[in-house]
């Protein structure tokens, strides 16, 4: 008996679940069993804030999120390079903890930000443009540094040159 006909229905299901839109085009692949961070700075008129931040470089990993954790770092979060660049929209189903969502444009400033995103919904954030990441915070954190629209973001060797990533994330960098 072919059991590939009885496969599909559970493998769309399974897509069915992610709570993010994977990224097309070219990623950089990164471990996904591993939480490697990046340094990530944002320099605005509030001065300049550094961040350690997971990549969320590989589909699947764009997919899972910040899905499921219950706390995240002050200084913590998850950023979702795009190249190329596109139009992203991003929801909070399975996200237990409130989320700030920064889309940044290409020339590396912020597009928008998406304050508090409520846990759990299901209720879509977009720039409405293409965008070369999004950046998830815990909620609230953008306000509380004062970053606004129309600050500067730089991730990997761009905001911490001396830094040294794991090799597998060498190339994830963003120097607008």
């Amino acid at each position: 008996m072919n059991k590939a006909p009885m496969l599909l229905p559970l493998l769309l299901a399974l897509v069915a679940c992610s709570n993010k839109e994977p990224a097309s085009g070219n990623i950089v692949a990164a471990d996904a069993s591993a939480a490697a961070t990046i340094p990530l700075t944002i320099t605005g008129k509030g001065g300049t804030h550094r961040f350690d931040v997971e990549v969320a470089a590989t589909p699947e990993q764009q997919a899972q999120g910040l899905m499921f954790r219950t706390e995240l770092a002050p200084d913590g979060g998850m950023v979702f390079p795009m190249q190329p660049p596109r139009i992203a929209s991003f929801w909070m189903k399975n996200t237990v903890i409130p989320l700030d969502m920064l889309f940044v444009r290409s020339d590396g400033t912020i597009a928008s930000i998406a304050a508090s995103r409520k846990p759990y919904s299901r209720e879509p954030s977009s720039a409405g443009i293409p965008v070369a990441g999004v950046l998830e915070l815990r909620g609230g954190r953008a306000a509380e540094l004062g970053i606004a629209e129309g600050d500067k973001v730089q991730w990997g060797a761009c905001a911490a040159p001396a830094a040294k990533p794991a090799p597998s994330l060498a190339n994830v960098r963003f120097c607008p």
